[in-house]
C-alpha cells in the first residue's frame, strides 16, 4: 500500500491537509500559508494554485511509518542536552532554544554520524558559541513528508551514545581580579584604562571585580599581586601588559613564578597572538596582550566566556582557534555573528 496519494487541488475540498504548506512571497514573507489540519475551503483553491500547489497529498500512513512532525519532534528530543527547549514542529522543523545565557557545546562526532543518514537534517551554529537565553541554536527535521520509523530509532541510538549531541554551558558569575603591570601606569605617567577595556566585560557577565592591583614592571611585583588575588579566591585573574617579547615585558615570568601551570602562552589568532593562558589551582589566569586596549574584538572576546562556563581550555584546543582566528576588523563590528573564533 503506497504511504500517500495525491488529487487534484481543484478536486480537494473538504480533505484535511496532513503537513504545513510553505507561502512565498520574494523579499517579504516566507512562512506557513497553511497549517497542517486545514479543512480545505472552496476559497483556499485559488491561494493554493498561487503558491504552486497543483496537487493535495493524503497521507495513508503505515505502523513502521513516522510523519514529519513526530519525526522531528523525536530527533529534537534525543539530541537536546541541559539547558535546551525544543519546539512544536513548524513546517516540519522543530528548533531548540538556549534557557539560559551560556557557551554552545556541540558533539561534532554525533552531529555528523546523524547527519550522515539519508533523509536526516540537524542544523546548528558552531560549537563554542556564546549564545543567549531564548535564542535559536539548532533545527531538525526530515527531508521527506514521511520516514521509515527505524530510521528515527537509528538517529536516537546514535544521540545516546553521543549524549548530548547539543547544549549549552552557563555562565558562571566568577569573583575576578585584575593586575595590571607597567611602570609607566605605576608611576602615573599614563591613565590605567583596566576597568574600560578589561573589567567591563567581565562585569557585563555578571562577575564581580574583587580587587585590582598596579604594579611596575618587575617579576616578584607581578608574582606578589598574582597570589595576592589567589588568596582573596578570585576565579579568575586578568593580567594586562608586558606580554610581548622584548626584555621589559616580564609578565609573563612573573605569573609562571607564583606557580601558575601556563596551558599556553601564544595564541593563532589576530588580534590577540600574545595571549597566555593558565591555571593556578582552581584558579584561571589570563595574560592579555596589548591588542584588548585598542581592538573591539580580539581573543579575550573568544576565551572569556568559555572560562565563565567553566570549561577548561587545551593547548589543543587554543591551537585549533587558528581556523577562523583571523579577524576582519568589519565596521562595525558584528562579533559573535561572524567566523571569528568559530
Amino acid at each position: 500500500m503506497r504511504s500517500q496519494k495525491k488529487i487534484k487541488t481543484e478536486d480537494a475540498v473538504g480533505t484535511m491537509l496532513a503537513h504545513d504548506i510553505t507561502r512565498i512571497v520574494p523579499g517579504e514573507f516566507k512562512g506557513v500559508g497553511f497549517k497542517k489540519g486545514h479543512l480545505i475551503q472552496q476559497e483556499d483553491i485559488p491561494e493554493l494554485l498561487k503558491i504552486g500547489k497543483e496537487h493535495i497529498y493524503i497521507l495513508e500512513l503505515r505502523e513502521d511509518e513516522l510523519h514529519e512532525d513526530d519525526a522531528a519532534i523525536r530527533i529534537a528530543r534525543s539530541i537536546a542536552g541541559e539547558n535546551l527547549t525544543w519546539s512544536e514542529p513548524s513546517e516540519g522543523k522543530s528548533t531548540l532554544t538556549s534557557d539560559k545565557d551560556g557557551i554552545l557545546k556541540i558533539n561534532t562526532e554525533g552531529l555528523l554520524q546523524i547527519n550522515r543518514l539519508e533523509n536526516i537534517i540537524v542544523a546548528t551554529l558552531k560549537t563554542a558559541y556564546p549564545c543567549q537565553k531564548n535564542q535559536p541554536i539548532a533545527a531538525a527535521r526530515i527531508i521527506p513528508l514521511f520516514i521509515e520509523r527505524d530510521k528515527i530509532e537509528r538517529v536516537e541510538k546514535i544521540a545516546a551514545e553521543f549524549q548530548p549531541i547539543v547544549g549549552v554551558l552557563p555562565y558562571k558569575k566568577l569573583r575576578v581580579g585584575g593586575v595590571v603591570t607597567g611602570s609607566e601606569i605605576y608611576k602615573g605617567l599614563i591613565k590605567d584604562e583596566f576597568e574600560t577595556y578589561v573589567g567591563k566585560k567581565v562585569l557585563d557577565y555578571g562577575c564581580e571585580l574583587v580587587k585590582k592591583i598596579i604594579v611596575p614592571d618587575d617579576p616578584a611585583a607581578i608574582t606578589g599581586a598574582v597570589l595576592e588575588l589567589k588568596a582573596l579566591e578570585c576565579d579568575l585573574i586578568l593580567t594586562t601588559g608586558g606580554m610581548s617579547v622584548d626584555p621589559d615585558d616580564v609578565t609573563k615570568v612573573g605569573i609562571k613564578q607564583a606557580g601558575v601551570d601556563v596551558i599556553s602562552y601564544g595564541s593563532p589568532i589576530l588580534p590577540g597572538a600574545m595571549f597566555l593562558y593558565g591555571l593556578l589551582g582552581n584558579t584561571t589566569v589570563l595574560g592579555l596582550p596589548a591588542c584588548v586596549f585598542y581592538h573591539q574584538t580580539t581573543i579575550y572576546d573568544i576565551v572569556l566566556p568559555r572560562v565563565l562556563s567553566g570549561e577548561i581550555i587545551t593547548r589543543d584546543e587554543i591551537a585549533a582557534l587558528g581556523h577562523g582566528g583571523l579577524c576582519m576588523n568589519c565596521e562595525p563590528c558584528r562579533f559573535p555573528e561572524c567566523s571569528f573564533g568559530k
